[in-house]
């Protein structure tokens, strides 16, 4: 291995698909040793029951040029997550980059749809998958990470703190989701930051991940085709685009002025020099405001 996360280990919770995927394979090119989990494997797969797997993920971070080690966790199982922070510990003895990508939200909201009305049961699951999870294994990661000054964690959401305050997102449950792991991000910043780590929010744009591809009906070597359909959708992002964010911020000894903050995978790209995989920027969130939800044609010129 080699690259500026050499010799680094970091723990992507949530890394079966979509952004969790990208962002660790991007670690694992920039030479980290990445520890990937979710419930889908090869023997077993979630209730998602999509193909794609943690071993799947773990291959790429290896073939990107890292380490990567598949350990199949339910995180809202907590014996199985103090079961693998003992292993992390055991094996590595540190713990440098912690990423809360925990998600497993897609087949229990309903858009649009108010809090009487939205199925109980699947909004409070919801909640439990998406807070709960982060809070879980943020209690037993977290101990392992501040044995090293430096360690960094990033909460994975939907939105910028910004925008998430002034736009209802979907439903309650999902909008309250989105809200708790940005504001976690923040009381995260007040813990650790005197304790030398730093603790920020990060928001991909609209991403393509396998399950939005799908949706579309379209594959990441034609995904264009489905501009068609949703002319908007030129604004979209490969997940490797806010995997190559958080290696960024990995590899930035001077991470702590973000302590605290909300990010975004396009703002990140200005500040650091770095492109999505067809090598443009794109700039989803302000593309979102200026253009999408003004109600403009789309045009994602000065954008992308």
């Amino acid at each position: 291995m080699s690259g500026p996360l050499e010799g680094k280990v970091a723990l992507v919770a949530g890394a079966t698909r979509g952004a969790g995927r990208g962002i660790a394979a991007e670690l694992g090119a920039a030479g980290a040793t990445v520890y990937v989990t979710g419930r889908s494997t090869r023997s077993h797969r979630s209730e998602y029951d999509r193909p794609e797997t943690i071993e799947d993920t773990a291959d790429l971070v290896s073939a990107a040029g890292g380490h990567g080690i598949a350990v199949p966790v339910d995180h809202l199982d907590r014996s199985a997550v103090r079961a693998l922070v003992d292993r992390v510990a055991d094996e590595q003895g540190r713990l440098d980059v912690l990423v809360n990508d925990i998600w497993g939200g897609e087949k229990l909201f309903e858009w649009d749809t108010p809090v009487w009305e939205h199925d109980l049961d699947n909004g409070l699951r919801l909640l439990r998958l998406a807070v709960e999870t982060h809070a879980v294994t943020s209690h037993f990661a977290l101990p392992l990470l501040l044995r090293h000054l430096g360690g960094l964690v990033v909460e994975v959401t939907d939105g910028t703190a910004a925008y998430n305050r002034d736009t209802y997102r979907v439903n309650l449950f999902y909008d309250l989701a989105k809200a708790s792991v940005l504001r976690m991000a923040f009381a995260l910043g007040h813990e650790l930051g005197p304790r030398g780590a730093t603790a920020l929010a990060l928001t991909p744009g609209w991403l393509r991940s396998e399950i939005m591809l799908d949706a579309f009906g379209v594959r990441e070597d034609n995904w264009r085709d489905a501009l068609d359909r949703e002319p908007h959708f030129a604004i979209s992002e490969t997940p490797r685009f806010v995997g190559r964010a958080v290696a960024a911020l990995a590899g930035d000894p001077d991470v702590a002025r973000f302590n605290g903050q909300s990010l975004s995978s396009g703002g990140l790209a200005q500040e650091y020099g770095f492109t999505d995989l067809d090598g443009s920027r794109p700039d989803a969130w302000r593309y979102l405001v200026e253009v999408q939800d003004a109600g403009k044609l789309a045009d994602v010129t000065g954008y992308r």
